[in-house]
C-alpha cells in the first residue's frame, strides 16, 4: 500500500538526498539562532513597583520565545527586589539585569548596599533574615552574590530547556517547521527525488498543518503569531490584486 506523501515527509526525503550531496543540516538545534540581547531595568524598591517588575519580566521573556518559564522568573526577580525592600530600605535605588548564560535565564538585582550579603535563613537561627531567598534556592538552578566597589548583586540562574543561548524552546511542531524552513537554504540539487502523487485533500490538509507549525515556530522563537498572519493574509491579498 502506497504511504500518502505529505510535505514534512518530502521535506524528510529532501534533507536526507541534501545530506547525501554534501549539503550539511544539522537536524537537533536551531538553525537559525534566537538573538537575545541582555537587558536592565533601574527600579526603585518600592512594595507597589513589584507587580511592574514581574511584567516587565514576563514581556521580555514573551518576546525570546521563553514564556513556559515566565511565572518562576517573575517569582525569582520579585523575591529579590522585595529582599533589597526589606534589608536594605525602601525607596532604594536598585537595577534588574536579566540575561542568557548559555541555556540558562539569568536574573540578578543589585543595590547600593555592599554590608551585608544575603543569606538562606535557618530552622537553627529561627530569624526571619533570607526567608525570601529560600524560594529563589527552591526555583532555581543556582543562586548567588557578587560584591563590587559600589554595589552588591544577588543573582539567580534557572534551567529553560535550551541547549544553549540562541536555541529554542523545543516541541514536534516546531522541529517540523524548523526542519522545513531549514530546507529553504537547499539548493535544487534534490530535482532526482521521486515524489508519490498528492491529491488536492491531501496538500490542503498538510499546508495547513504546516501553517501551524509555522505559527508554532514563530511563537518559539518570540514572535507575534496574530500579526504573521495579518501580514500574510496582506501580502497574499496584495498579490492577487497585482494579478487580476
Amino acid at each position: 500500500m502506497r504511504v500518502p506523501v505529505t510535505l514534512f515527509s518530502y521535506a524528510r526525503s529532501r534533507l536526507v538526498t541534501a545530506s547525501l550531496l554534501g549539503a550539511v543540516i544539522d537536524m537537533d538545534g536551531c538553525r537559525f539562532g534566537v538573538v537575545r540581547k541582555a537587558w536592565e531595568m533601574p527600579f526603585l524598591a518600592e512594595p507597589a513597583g513589584l507587580a511592574e517588575l514581574r511584567n516587565a519580566v514576563r514581556f521580555r521573556l514573551g518576546l525570546w520565545g521563553l514564556a513556559d518559564i515566565a511565572p518562576d522568573a517573575q517569582l525569582c526577580a520579585s523575591e529579590l527586589a522585595a529582599n533589597v525592600i526589606k534589608h536594605v530600605g525602601p525607596g532604594t535605588c536598585a537595577r534588574l539585569a536579566v540575561s542568557m548564560n548559555g541555556g540558562r535565564l539569568r536574573i540578578e538585582v543589585s543595590d547600593p548596599d555592599t554590608r551585608g550579603v544575603p543569606v538562606l535563613a535557618t530552622r537553627e537561627d529561627g530569624e526571619e533574615h533570607g526567608r525570601g531567598l529560600v524560594l529563589v534556592d527552591g526555583l532555581a538552578d543556582r543562586w548567588g552574590v557578587v560584591l563590587r566597589a559600589d554595589s552588591k548583586a544577588t543573582w539567580c540562574e534557572l534551567v529553560t530547556g535550551l541547549r544553549s543561548s540562541v536555541d529554542h524552546m523545543d516541541g514536534p511542531r516546531v522541529a517540523r517547521a524548523e526542519a522545513l524552513l531549514g530546507l529553504l537554504g537547499v539548493s535544487g540539487r534534490d530535482k532526482g527525488v521521486v515524489r508519490g502523487p498528492v491529491t488536492v485533500a491531501h496538500a490542503e490538509e498538510s499546508a495547513i498543518d504546516v501553517i501551524a507549525d509555522l505559527l508554532h515556530w514563530l511563537r518559539a522563537h518570540g514572535c507575534d503569531p496574530d500579526g504573521a498572519l495579518d501580514r500574510a493574509q496582506a501580502h497574499f491579498e496584495a498579490e492577487l490584486t497585482e494579478v487580476a
